[in-house]
């Protein structure tokens, strides 16, 4: 009869090892995923308020551009970004009998990944200029 090795305790086999480098490549991922995801949703919600704010302001000719610079950045400091008015714009495009109001920004995010830090740039606007 054959005698089947029996490993020495304390050594690793290779299912342990692959094991162990797929659970901590598993961990890397969800590390990941937890550093970018909060900033593109948040850019995904801005978005859509953008949307709204240019439908509101199109409706109401009486707002400034000062004013729906305010309100962008109060939209955007309720989703933790931090825009300057440099970095909003407002462009109003008036045909006959319709006003409507284009607003746009641009950002960026700076994300530390470890050994990989890197910037998301977004530039969420409210539609189509050319409605």
């Amino acid at each position: 009869m054959k005698e089947i090795p029996v490993p020495r305790s304390g050594s690793w086999d290779m299912g342990t090892i692959k094991a162990l480098v797929g659970f901590l490549a598993i961990v890397g991922a969800i590390y990941c995923a937890f550093q970018i995801i909060p900033p593109e949703m948040g850019n995904y919600s801005f978005q859509d308020d953008l949307k709204n704010i240019a439908m509101t302001a199109g409706a109401n000719p009486h707002v400034t551009d000062q004013q729906l610079q305010e309100q962008v950045i109060r939209k955007a400091a309720d989703h933790d970004i931090v825009l300057t008015p440099e970095q909003v714009t407002i462009q109003r495009i008036s045909t006959p009998g319709l006003l409507a109001v284009y607003v746009s920004a641009d950002y960026s995010v700076p994300v530390n990944l470890p050994g990989y830090p890197f910037t998301l740039h977004f530039t969420p606007s409210s539609g189509n200029k050319g409605m």
